[in-house]
């Protein structure tokens, strides 16, 4: 996936492909299907800025209320896309969405980042961090949880060659 530049500010980088109604990117979290509540979105925040500050990485969570009739698979690679999370050149961005409607949720990855936060990886967060808590109806928990697990595998600050 290729995302390019996102922070606080960062505009979209592009229109939505036909079909598809993206939510504004508006910072780090952007909960459309208002599952969080002012509290729970500022620490995944501050979260997600301290990975960024310590290793370039984006991470933004988005809800959604509904994908539109497209799969999740899809509409996060067109939202990734769309938004350009992640330094360009880089592609590091990750995305982790959320749609309650339709029950679905997932760890979209940079191709920067593939090889850090594999399939296996991310599908693992969401069975054993994300989906117990969603189960539970206990959203904020849920995402929260993603969020730490994502941050557990991509955290580490790159190093650079001599």
């Amino acid at each position: 996936m290729l995302f390019a530049g996102c922070g606080d500010a960062a505009p979209a980088k592009s229109v939505a492909p036909p079909g598809y109604q993206f939510p504004v990117l508006s910072g780090r979290v952007v909960d459309a299907a208002a599952l969080l509540s002012p509290d729970d979105e500022a620490a995944i925040s501050v979260k997600s800025a301290a990975l960024e500050k310590a290793t370039g990485h984006q991470l933004v969570v988005v809800t959604v209320a509904s994908l539109g009739g497209h799969s999740i698979e899809s509409y996060g690679l067109n939202l990734g896309r769309t938004w350009g999370i992640g330094r360009k050149g880089i592609d590091d961005g990750v995305l982790l969405i959320v749609a309650p409607k339709e029950r679905k949720v997932r760890i979209e990855v940079g191709y920067g980042l593939e090889s850090t936060l594999r399939n296996e990886e991310a599908g693992a967060i969401i069975q054993t961090a994300i989906l117990p808590a969603f189960r539970a109806k206990d959203f904020p928990r849920g995402v929260a949880a993603g969020v730490d697990g994502i941050i557990n595998e991509i955290g580490t600050p790159q190093r650079k060659a001599a």
